[in-house]
C-alpha cells in the first residue's frame, strides 16, 4: 500500500502585507523558510491587504493504512472481523480491553453483565443503547492523568453524545464542556458545568445564542468576520465583556474522511493566516471583547498524534506574535479528534498521554493553559447498540441479516461508510457466511455493516454494533417514524439503570397538539 505524508501547508505567522500594486503576489520558492528557522514578524496592514503564507512541511508522519471493508476477514465465532490497520508509531505492547468483551463461555459481556441477560431485563423489546459507566469514568481518568502537571482543563464535546446523565457524570468528575449551539449551552448549564470552563464553538453562532453565552461567562471562539460582529453585538446586549479565542485554520490535512476534516484550508471553519492581523486590530478596538487565547481543530478519527504536535508548534508561533502585540493570551486550545479502535482487532492507537506528550513541553514553555476537547475518545467505546435479528434472506449473490436497528438509530455507516464492529451476543452454531447487516428502513442505504462474516443467526438473536457512544444517538432521527431508542447503562455496582426514555408515537403527536 502506498503511504501518504501528513503535511502542514500553512506557515508560522509572517503576517507581511503584499504590495498594494500586487496584493495577490505569491512568494517565490526561495523565500519559503521553515518556521523553526525564523522569528515571524507582524505588520499592521489595512483591511483590504492580504498576507503572505509561506508553506512549511513539519511532519513526515506516515498515515495509518486501512484495507477495504471485508478484505481478508477470517471466519468468526460470533462476530465480524475487520482488517487491522498498520500502526506506525511507538505504542504499548498490548491494547487495553474495553467494557464490551467476550469471555471463554462465548457470550458477550458489558463489564460483568451478559448482554443477552440485559436484553431480557430491558422491558422495551426494540433496539437500545447500552453503556458502561465504568468505562466512561476510565476514559475521563485517562485524560486527567495525561494532563497531570499541566495548567489545563478538559472540555467534553457535547455534540458527541448529549445524554444528560452522561453530562452530569462527566461534570462531577471535573470536566468542562464544549458547545456548538444555544441548546447545548443550556443543557451544559443544567448539567452543572462551570460556564467559565465551557467553550462555545461553531461557524454560524446566532446573536441570541451568543447573548446567552455572554451572560453566562462562557469562552467563545471567533470563527469569521461576521462572527466577530455577532459576538460584539451580544456583548453589548448582555452588558458583558466576552472572553474570546481565535479559531485559527492551520491548513493541516489529518488524512481522515473529508466529512470530519476541519483544519484544511478549504474548510468552512476558522480564520486563515492572511486575515489574522485584521482580527487582532478589530478586537483591540472593541471594548466588548477580550482576546484570551487561540484555538484550532484538525478533524476527527485522527490516529496520528504527530499532526497535533505540528499544529501546536504553529499555534505557539502565533501566540508569541500575538503576545508581542500586547495581548495577554492564557489559553491554547488544540481541539479534539483522537480516534478509537473501531476495527476491534487490538490495534494500538495513540492514548491521551501520547497526545498530550506531543505538546507538553510547548505548553509549559509558553506558560499557557491547555484546553483539550475530547468527544469520540471519551464516550465512543463506552456503548453498543443492541439489536435483535428479524430474519435472514438472500437476493442474487447477497446474503442479508435483517435486524430491528437501522440507519435511523445509527447513521454513521450510511453517512460516512464508517466501519463499526458487529457481533452476536451469544454463541451460534449456524454456518459462517458473508452478510450485509441491514435494517428495516425504506432506503437501500440502510445498512449497519457490509460484507461481514458471521455465523448464520436465528431469528431473535442478539446482535450489537460496537463503539456506538459517539455520534450515534446524537445523530439519530425519527425517519420512517422509527422513534429514538431508550438508553441504559451498567453502573459501577453492576446494576442496570435507564438513563434515557424511549421516544414514543405520543411524543411525536405532541408536537401537533393545539394546531
Amino acid at each position: 500500500m502506498a503511504s501518504s505524508t501528513v503535511r502542514l501547508r500553512a506557515s508560522a505567522p509572517s503576517f507581511t502585507a503584499h504590495s498594494a500594486a500586487n496584493p495577490q503576489a505569491e512568494l517565490s520558492s526561495s523565500s519559503l523558510v521553515p518556521i523553526r528557522q525564523r522569528r515571524p514578524q507582524l505588520t499592521r496592514p489595512s483591511v483590504t491587504e492580504t498576507f503572505s503564507v509561506a508553506p512549511t512541511h513539519l511532519s513526515s508522519a506516515k498515515v495509518v493504512g486501512s484495507l477495504p471493508q471485508g478484505a481478508g476477514v477470517p471466519p468468526a465465532k460470533r462476530g465480524s472481523r475487520a482488517p487491522q490497520a498498520v500502526a506506525t508509531e511507538a505504542a504499548p505492547a498490548v491494547a487495553e480491553a474495553t467494557a464490551f468483551h467476550a469471555k471463554d463461555d462465548g457470550f458477550l459481556y458489558c463489564d460483568d453483565r451478559k448482554v443477552v441477560d440485559v436484553m431480557e431485563e430491558v422491558p422495551e423489546k426494540r433496539p437500545f443503547y447500552l453503556y458502561s459507566k465504568r468505562q466512561l469514568t476510565k476514559n475521563y481518568k485517562a485524560y486527567e492523568a495525561a494532563l497531570s502537571g499541566l495548567d489545563s482543563f478538559i472540555g467534553y464535546a457535547i455534540k458527541a453524545n448529549n445524554n444528560l446523565k452522561i453530562l452530569q457524570h462527566l461534570q462531577q468528575l471535573g470536566s468542562g464542556a464544549v458547545l456548538v449551539s444555544g441548546n447545548e449551552l443550556q443543557l451544559a448549564l443544567k448539567a452543572g458545568f462551570d460556564p467559565t470552563r465551557c467553550i462555545f464553538n461553531g461557524n454560524g453562532k446566532l446573536v441570541e445564542e451568543l447573548v446567552l453565552a455572554a451572560r453566562a461567562g462562557v469562552l467563545v471562539n471567533v470563527d469569521s468576520e461576521f462572527d466577530l460582529e455577532h459576538i460584539t453585538q451580544a456583548g453589548k446586549i448582555a452588558g458583558k465583556t466576552v472572553k474570546v479565542l481565535f479559531r485559527i485554520n492551520p491548513d493541516v490535512d489529518p488524512q481522515v474522511h473529508p466529512y470530519v476534516s476541519t483544519g484544511n484550508k478549504n474548510s468552512k471553519f476558522g480564520i486563515r493566516n492572511e486575515k489574522l492581523q485584521w482580527f487582532l486590530d478589530e478586537v483591540r478596538a472593541r471594548p466588548e471583547l477580550e482576546l484570551v487565547g487561540i484555538h484550532c481543530h484538525l478533524g476527527s478519527t485522527i490516529t496520528k498524534v504527530n499532526v497535533f504536535k505540528d499544529a501546536a508548534v504553529l499555534m505557539v508561533e502565533y501566540a508569541e506574535e500575538i503576545r508581542r502585540q500586547g495581548f495577554t493570551l492564557r489559553y491554547l486550545n488544540i481541539g479534539g479528534g483522537l480516534g478509537i479502535d473501531y476495527k476491534r482487532e487490538g490495534a494500538i492507537l495513540p492514548s491521551p498521554t501520547d497526545l498530550i506528550d506531543t505538546v507538553r513541553d510547548l505548553v509549559k514553555r509558553e506558560k499557557l493553559t491547555l484546553i483539550i476537547e475530547p468527544g469520540r475518545s471519551m464516550v465512543g467505546n463506552t456503548c453498543a447498540l443492541v439489536n435483535r435479528v428479524t430474519g435472514v434472506k438472500s437476493n442474487g449473490n447477497k446474503n442479508f441479516v435483517v435486524v430491528d436497528g437501522s440507519m435511523s438509530e445509527l447513521i454513521r455507516p450510511s453517512l460516512y461508510d464508517a466501519y463499526q464492529h458487529i457481533e452476536l451476543v451469544s454463541p451460534c452454531s449456524g454456518p459462517v457466511d458473508t452478510f450485509d447487516v441491514v435494517g428495516p428502513v425504506c432506503e437501500s442505504a440502510d445498512f449497519l455493516g457490509k460484507a461481514r462474516q458471521l455465523p448464520t443467526p436465528p431469528e431473535g438473536a442478539g446482535l450489537v454494533v460496537h463503539d456506538s457512544g459517539a455520534y450515534c444517538m446524537a445523530m439519530a432521527s425519527t425517519y420512517n417514524l422509527r422513534m429514538r431508542p431508550p438508553e441504559y447503562w451498567v453502573d459501577e455496582a453492576g446494576q442496570l439503570q435507564k438513563i434515557r426514555h424511549a421516544e414514543t408515537l405520543d411524543d411525536h403527536l405532541r408536537a401537533f397538539e393545539g394546531l
